[in-house]
């Protein structure tokens, strides 16, 4: 008695070539029958039959499809049903009907000589088949393995984990990830966030500690990153099938600006069960100084502008200083600045010398302070005009720990600052290998905005494409993610080593970008489900489709639901608030004592100065930094009001 056959080791269909379409190298065709699991996307497995290919193994990824009959014309079986389709059930035997298919070479071996794919039987892949024809067994085994999970092959009911290598997603050999589709459809953030899991749970230890940076630029997509979402039983076998645990991220610090009152924070994750994790991003004259190129009009700043700014950050900034007439500055804030700007005008017009100070004219000199000014206004909350300011932890980032920048209800000048700053200070401490880890990853989302294909040359694309061609080299990686990867610009886009689609509109998958694909990949990228991406790696010389499961985290708009957001509390309970979180041992009637009746801004600065310091007597220190209890004075226009007792200038 014949012993079954394993339906695995059955051939699903064979080889076929002829003079119209030939076996190729790099392509091939093969026939099925018509109940078949092969369709687009599928790897497929080619054994050679004959003498001399019997070694030889193929391995394919099904690129196209074809399904016809022995007619000759439509015509014949228009006459032949008379004309009624009806009628064409009725025809006495059935034509056969021929499926034949496509298929892109992925991998040969032996991999020499190349030569054309032999005549043989095509298999559906298996785990084994698919780690080889995807080249994954290079950096699956070994004594440092560098694979990282991204999702689920899945085809002909069975399923194989697909990983990438970390040495080229995040190097040094390449680097950066670009995800694309259209919104809401896509998944885009989900799949990084699952991704960033992946790695955290699998970076190779050898390649030492590993980090994520996020701008949340919209909505409340990436503000429960610590909370557990639901997942159904589908996801959790997927979680297990590729070996990553389904769990939050462990460690997540959040950082947000305040609100233009300078107290309640500017971010959805106020709920009084999260807000205590927020921690405020306030930045003052110094940090902002340092990239006045991105928040200044390039249209009217000149370089004579250009050349006093750099005077005021060389010369003046944190540093004592004469103007000249008799008075000695030490700038470090912008009220500081505003003191010194009136005392050149009053020293100029007082003194008649003309209008030029330090070989700068006065005109240039108005322009930039009328800048300088303006960018504390719109910016309000992220930008303080007095006291200490509050930053990310440069120098001591911790391994395995997101940290998310909300600025999504934050002016677009405010979003550009702190992007162009927060990224330039992890290229300078990589590069001086002083910021606390090895490797960190950036995720921006609207690159659209951020480096578009067309437009002006901004700071903030120049630094994105420094990334894109440096970063690599310092261990800064790009996740960048957009909805029409043909807007942005081709150099960002091009030094992304991995590049991940998602569902993508019909018009973008028309431009010259996507003519690589054939017709039938195109089909299916505009009508992926949920879940499912098309993955392109260096690795992989043909694109594959891969499912990823969802995300453990909680998600944007469940997390507003579960967690919504508190309504802006009254000053002095906002005051409290803050002091509670550097003090549980706080009493909220004593603080409201000392702040009645004192004026609002030293409330603020006295509060910045705590926080800055973190006594281990909040409510102390922060009495003593008020001093005494003084009746408030009116604010005078245009008139600089002296620090309160207690409170010195100098940087705390």
């Amino acid at each position: 008695m014949t012993e079954p056959r394993d339906p695995l080791s059955l051939p699903v269909g064979r080889v076929v070539a002829t003079e119209q379409k030939p076996a190729t190298p790099h392509q091939f065709h093969f026939w099925t029958a018509n109940e078949t699991t092969i369709g687009i996307g599928a790897i497929v497995r080619v054994q050679g039959l004959g003498a001399g290919d019997s070694e030889r193994v193929v391995y394919g990824v099904v690129t196209d499809g074809l399904a016809y009959s022995d007619l000759p014309t439509p015509l014949h079986d228009v006459v032949g049903a008379e004309g009624d389709p009806a009628r064409a059930a009725e025809s006495p035997t059935l034509r056969q009907e021929i499926r034949l298919w496509t298929a892109a070479v992925l991998r040969q071996h032996p991999e020499e000589p190349l030569q054309p794919v032999p005549l043989g039987e095509v298999h559906v892949a298996t785990d084994a088949d698919v780690a080889q024809a995807l080249r994954m067994d290079a950096y699956l085994g070994g004594a440092e393995p560098t694979a990282i999970p991204v999702g689920l092959y899945t085809s002909g009911g069975l399923e194989a984990p697909v990983y990438l290598d970390a040495d080229f997603l995040l190097g040094p050999e390449a680097a950066h990830l670009n995800i694309s589709g259209v919104s809401g459809l896509a998944t885009k953030t989900s799949a990084v966030e699952f991704l960033l899991a992946s790695i955290f749970q699998h970076f190779p230890p050898h390649r030492g500690r590993v980090e994520d940076v996020c701008f949340n630029v919209k909505g409340p997509d990436l503000c429960f990153l610590d909370q557990r979402g639901e997942l159904g039983a589908e996801d959790q076998r997927r979680y297990e099938r590729l070996g990553v645990a389904a769990q939050p991220f462990e460690r997540v610090r959040y950082y947000a600006p305040f609100k233009a009152d300078g107290v309640n924070l500017n971010t959805l994750r106020t709920h009084p069960d999260l807000v205590g994790d927020v921690e405020p991003l306030v930045w003052g004259l110094r940090e902002v100084l340092d990239y006045a190129e991105v928040l200044l009009n390039r249209d009217d700043i000149d370089a004579k502008a250009d050349a006093f700014i750099d005077f005021l950050s060389d010369r003046v900034v944190d540093k004592p200083f004469e103007d000249g007439f008799g008075g000695s500055h030490r700038v470090i804030t912008f009220a500081d600045l505003e003191r010194l700007f009136r005392s050149i005008f009053d020293g100029l017009e007082l003194a008649a010398r003309g209008d030029t100070w330090r070989t700068h004219h006065i005109a240039t000199i108005r322009k930039v302070r009328n800048r300088l000014a303006n960018i504390s206004t719109r910016c309000k909350g992220l930008v303080t005009d007095d006291g200490p300011s509050n930053d990310l932890p440069w120098g001591r980032f911790e391994d395995r720990t997101v940290y998310v920048v909300d600025v999504a209800n934050v002016d677009p000048l405010g979003q550009d600052l702190v992007f162009a700053r927060v990224v330039s200070q992890l290229r300078e401490r990589l590069e001086r290998r002083d910021l606390g880890v090895e490797a960190v990853v950036v995720f921006v989302d609207e690159l659209n905005k951020y480096a578009p294909a067309d437009g002006p040359e901004t700071y903030v694309k120049k630094m994105l494409l420094d990334i894109s061609e440096r970063g690599r080299y310092l261990g800064l990686v790009l996740f960048g993610a957009e909805q029409f990867r043909s807007q942005v610009h081709r150099r960002v886009v091009g030094n992304a080593g991995t590049a991940v689609f998602g569902r993508m509109d019909s018009d973008e998958l028309a431009t010259p970008g996507y003519q690589v694909l054939s017709p039938a990949t195109k089909i299916k990228l505009a009508t992926l489900p949920i879940g499912e991406l098309m993955v392109r790696h260096p690795h992989f010389t043909q694109p594959i489709f891969v499912r990823f499961p969802r995300p453990a985290v909680l998600r944007g708009r469940d997390g507003v639901e579960r967690f919504p957001p508190a309504a802006d509390l009254p000053f002095e309970d906002a005051v409290v608030r803050q002091l509670v979180r550097l003090d549980r041992r706080v009493r909220p009637n004593l603080v409201k004592d000392v702040i009645a009746d004192r004026r609002e801004e030293d409330v603020r600065r006295a509060l910045a100065h705590t926080r800055r310091a973190r006594p281990q007597d909040a409510f102390a220190h922060f009495k003593k930094l008020l001093g005494g209890r003084v009746a408030a004075a009116p604010a005078i226009a245009h008139e600089s009001v002296p620090p309160l007792s207690g409170i010195s200038d100098e940087p705390y």
